[in-house]
């Protein structure tokens, strides 16, 4: 009895040999890894990219497997499932953080508006995701449109206008005065749709900032088109909505926040804040897709 239990220590010992990772494995789960980076393919039309999802939640090593090798790569697993993927969002040190100034070689926008574009996707995340509830709804859908956003700018603008003529501060800084609430007033400065001769949108008017941004969102698989009116009219999807809830802390949003302007209302389409709120609710969890640096 004593040589049998002697020789089956070793037996037992050898049995997690089984699970060792392979190099099948770990090209795998890299192969999930590349299909979360390529935001607008959809699970349900790859059948290789819905096997891999299905393994990842069905074998916990694997699962583990996959996310080392995203945090490898300075990504964040936000989730994985069948409706948004592998989702992941870059860290801030990651190769594949997407910064403002990558923003705006990418969108050819004019550096010197970049708080300006920055506002239009606090405005777009905002309108998306009136409402805390919204953004904590898995099957919550918003939806945006450039001329709504522009307007929902303008709105704010007013407000604050009206807010600094009460406390007697200076209501017309300079146009290149530091600080976002400056910003917010070069915005209300700004021309809506620009003017040419074949009357198309001009890139640097307000409502073509916005294009920019939803552009770049529906590019990044954030946003998808579903029609002209407005301006152009956009749904959400589930990446952008994981997107907006990990963001809500970032350094980024924290001086566009502070200006207090994104109401929260009941839900009823209106640009306008509720009559009783003197002091606005900021909406929780608006985020931006880049990092500030």
């Amino acid at each position: 009895m004593t040589e049998h239990a002697e020789w089956s220590e070793p037996e037992a010992a050898a049995a997690p040999a089984s699970t060792a990772v392979t190099p099948a494995d770990a090209a795998d789960a890299a192969r999930l890894v590349a299909f979360g980076l390529q935001p607008k393919l959809q699970p349900a039309r790859d059948q290789e990219y819905a096997d891999l999802l299905r393994r990842y939640r069905e074998d916990p090593p694997f699962a583990r497997l996959a996310d080392a090798v995203a945090t490898g790569l300075g990504l964040i697993v936000l989730e994985v499932s069948p409706r948004a993927g592998m989702a992941v969002t870059a860290a801030e040190d990651s190769v594949f953080a997407v910064r403002m100034g990558d923003y705006a070689r990418r969108t050819s926008a004019d550096g010197s508006d970049r708080f300006l574009h920055g506002l239009a996707h606090l405005a777009v995340a905002a309108m998306a995701f009136p409402r805390p509830e919204d953004l904590a709804d898995d099957g919550y859908i918003g939806r945006v449109t450039v001329n709504g956003v522009d307007a929902f700018v303008r709105q704010a603008c007013n407000r604050l206008e009206q807010r600094a003529a009460e406390q007697g501060e200076n209501t017309d800084p300079a146009s290149d005065a530091p600080g976002l609430e400056a910003a917010w007033r070069i915005w209300a400065r700004r021309s809506a749709t620009g003017a040419t001769k074949d009357a198309r949108r001009l890139a640097g008017s307000t409502t073509g900032i916005v294009a920019k941004a939803v552009a770049f969102l529906t590019d990044s698989g954030f946003l998808q088109r579903t029609g002209d009116d407005n301006g152009g009219t956009y749904r959400t999807t589930a990446r952008y909505q994981l997107q907006v809830r990990d963001m809500a802390g970032s350094a980024a949003l924290a001086e566009l926040l502070d200006l207090g302007v994104v109401p929260v209302t009941d839900g009823t389409p209106t640009l306008l804040p509720p009559d009783d709120a003197d002091d606005l609710d900021l909406v929780a969890d608006a985020g931006l897709p880049f990092h500030s640096a």
